[in-house]
């Protein structure tokens, strides 16, 4: 049995993409469809650069997706592989969530580019840049460390936003609380506590006015019936409901991404290959996740070709 995984946001590089468009006309597809759904030259951006304008979360968003969705369109088309095939379930990493449901036929392609724009500059809009932060825990375990996010928090906002894997946790909150967590972690044994350059508090109760414009923006695009069950990131149970789909993607805005629960849910209902479109972030979680699983990364046209071959 296998899974489709999808990356988050910190995967987008400069020239990202551009190998794909050279070999194949269906991932080039993809990117125009895009750029016309966005009105705006995407691609140029993920091929070209300048790198600070592509990591501007309102760009690397829907560039991620875009890319993701390249490959899948290069392996589909190419190598003549149906997703219904090769995968029992898809999911993705906060916003890769978004690519999988893109995957699974839950959302069409521009559809998918408009929420992600819309969901980076809702995200971007809901701190102001300063009063917020991230950081990336490691060495301890989750319960640990939501333990250190709330002694952290006082009257601030402290919480643990990403369950990567374990020993890998991230917070978000208030800039203050998150530099005494980070502090806190330090003296508890933590391997290391690093303050994270992002742009914003993702995945916390300070991105509420962001979730209310995710909110409306769902209503007016609402998700039909996935062609495979999807791990949400909030459940980290496999949904195929477009109602509770929808719900689960607002929520999801303030909530934490749990990802290692997901993969472990997905390894026991017996995946034993994840597949990750255009990243090599998630594939390494998955090795300390579900040690006998195949973890198999999927970026340039030769890792397409050798995957479908292998089919």
């Amino acid at each position: 049995m296998r899974a489709f995984i999808f990356p988050g946001q910190g995967s987008q590089s400069v020239g990202m993409g551009q190998a794909l468009a050279d070999a194949s006309l269906a991932a080039r597809h993809v990117f125009e469809e895009v750029d016309e759904a966005l009105k705006q030259n995407l691609f140029r951006l993920m091929s070209q650069g300048p790198e600070e304008e592509l990591r501007l979360t309102e760009n690397a968003q829907p560039a991620i997706m875009a890319h993701s969705m390249a490959v899948l369109a290069m392996l589909e088309k190419e190598g003549n592989i149906r997703l219904t095939d090769a995968a029992s379930f898809v999911a993705g990493h906060s916003l890769g969530e978004y690519s999988a449901l893109a995957a699974a036929d839950a959302f069409n392609l521009p559809t998918t580019a408009h929420l992600l724009k819309k969901r980076g500059q809702a995200m971007q809009a809901a701190v102001p840049v300063g009063e917020g932060g991230m950081a990336a825990i490691l060495g301890l375990d989750f319960e640990t460390v939501e333990s250190i996010a709330q002694e952290a928090a006082e009257n601030d906002i402290c919480q643990a936003a990403n369950d990567n894997a374990p020993g890998q946790v991230v917070i978000s909150g208030s800039l203050a609380a998150i530099e005494r967590a980070v502090a806190l972690a330090k003296g508890k044994g933590a391997r290391r506590a690093v303050m994270l350059d992002v742009s914003a508090p993702f995945h916390c109760s300070l991105m509420q006015p962001a979730a209310d414009v995710m909110a409306k923006a769902l209503q007016e695009n609402r998700p039909r019936q996935p062609i495979v069950p999807v791990f949400a990131n909030v459940s980290a149970t496999a949904e195929t409901d477009p109602t509770k789909i929808m719900n689960l993607l607002v929520e999801q805005v303030t909530g934490r991404v749990r990802w290692r629960e997901s993969i472990a849910a997905m390894a026991a209902a017996g995946v034993e290959e994840f597949v990750e479109f255009g990243g090599k972030v998630l594939a390494p979680m998955i090795k300390r996740i579900a040690p006998d699983c195949k973890a198999t990364s999927l970026i340039a046209p030769a890792d397409i070709e050798n995957f479908a071959a292998s089919l």
